[in-house]
């Protein structure tokens, strides 16, 4: 099953830019509403749900669980669209948003990353990288013991805790809970795909369109390296930093975040028009 229902698209001109952005495990394209609220009625915008997401349907175990599963949907999308457009990723949608940019470069206008989960990148740092990524396969692995020992609230905690801050799943509404422990299983196959991504930075270091990379004044160590990584390998890249957020900054930092996101999209289509 591939990513199925979009949050909203404004303006239905073919040709019009498109935005496409791409959220966080545990979340939804809703995540993107700040984002939306500052695109004027000359964009197409799609915040499509992903696999697991309440929208997005749900895996069906044919095969173990890869990137390309989840980016065929998007692509599909891409290719349908007449013009170039804007990639926006959070997280699980940022690493999935790399994987897309790599296998359309070409469609691409400009790639907007939070955070991205990049973890397979740790693997080709020196023991920094090393220590990090066994900090994520810790996590990864306390999820899959979760799975496996029936533990699912307590796995559910342990991976929320991790992303959000100490205490992050016990303060959220019971609701909200439920639905997360709900979405464990495909917690466990995001961590897997992003882990077991074969992508090399050097296809990443061909891009020729404006890569921005933010990352949160509190990120955690492996995504404060995958951020440093993508910006000193990728040319066009550009990193900045959000005062005050950490991991979850496109939520919790909302209105920041979509601000200086609008800004590289506005001035990257600008410019874009402008040439053309």
């Amino acid at each position: 099953m591939t990513a199925a229902s979009t949050f909203n698209v404004s303006h239905e001109a073919c040709n019009a830019p498109l935005v496409i952005a791409l959220h966080c495990s545990g979340g939804s394209g809703r995540q993107w509403g700040a984002l939306l609220e500052r695109l004027d009625d000359t964009f197409r915008f799609s915040a499509p749900d992903l696999i697991g997401a309440p929208g997005g349907g749900t895996w069906t175990g044919s095969a173990a669980f890869r990137l390309a599963d989840e980016a065929a949907a998007i692509i599909e999308m891409i290719d349908r669209h007449e013009g170039l457009v804007h990639l926006v990723g959070h997280s699980y949608g940022g690493g999935l948003a790399l994987h897309i940019a790599a296998k359309r470069p070409h469609r691409i206008a400009s790639l907007s990353l939070y955070e991205p989960s990049a973890f397979h990148l740790l693997r080709e740092l020196e023991s920094e990288g090393h220590e990090a990524l066994g900090e994520i396969l810790g996590i990864a692995g306390a999820v899959q013991d979760g799975l496996i020992n029936g533990r699912y609230q307590t796995a559910t905690a342990r991976f929320i805790d991790y992303w959000g801050g100490d205490g992050a799943f016990a303060a959220m509404k019971p609701e909200l809970q439920v639905a997360l422990v709900r979405f464990l299983p495909k917690a466990s196959l995001d961590f897997q795909a992003l882990i077991h991504e074969s992508t090399p930075a050097s296809e990443y270091a061909r891009f020729g369109f404006p890569v921005l990379v933010l990352r949160g004044e509190f990120a955690p160590v492996p995504t404060q390296l995958i951020a440093r990584e993508l910006v000193s390998r990728v040319p066009t890249a550009i990193g900045a930093i959000v005062p005050g957020a950490g991991h979850m900054g496109p939520l919790t930092h909302a209105n920041l975040v979509a601000d200086r996101l609008i800004r590289g999209i506005l001035l990257h289509d600008t410019a874009r028009s402008r040439a053309a």
